[in-house]
């Protein structure tokens, strides 16, 4: 290979390099942003053993989803982690719903879906906690 060619192929190579990197860095950037109010919701079943409660809590819950104003939604049990003072897994299911503002987050609490969630699941759990926040 001769210099000139040589030359041309680390020029090239480096370009690709930094392109490559420079996309990673954009992706990076680029991370979908979060809708600024969430509602996070805990519950506490009546029958916690129970994985037909648990299951049918669940599937309730993702038929939030259809409601117009839900951007988001992420349902989830406790995970194994660590045992530590400040971790509370007490709960048995909990859903994160994201929302544009809390106009969208007052219309989902009236929302006929939502109704008919708490009336088809409410006879499942005895405790319910909830945390709204709006980003800062």
């Amino acid at each position: 290979m001769s210099d000139t060619s040589r030359r041309q192929f680390l020029a090239g190579a480096a370009t690709v390099g930094a392109v490559a990197f420079a996309g990673g860095a954009g992706a990076a950037q680029s991370k979908k942003t979060m809708p600024p109010l969430l509602h996070n919701v805990y519950f506490w079943l009546k029958n916690p053993d129970s994985d037909t409660d648990r299951d049918a809590l669940i599937a309730g819950l993702k038929t939030l989803a259809a409601i117009p104003t839900v951007r988001e939604i992420s349902i989830g049990v406790p995970a194994s982690t660590e045992k530590r003072e400040v971790v509370d897994n007490s709960y048995q299911v909990s859903e994160l719903l994201m929302f544009d503002d809390v106009e969208g987050q007052n219309a989902y609490q009236v929302h006929p879906i939502h109704k008919k969630f708490v009336d088809e699941c409410s006879h499942l759990w005895e405790k319910v906690v909830v945390y709204d926040s709006i980003a800062v």
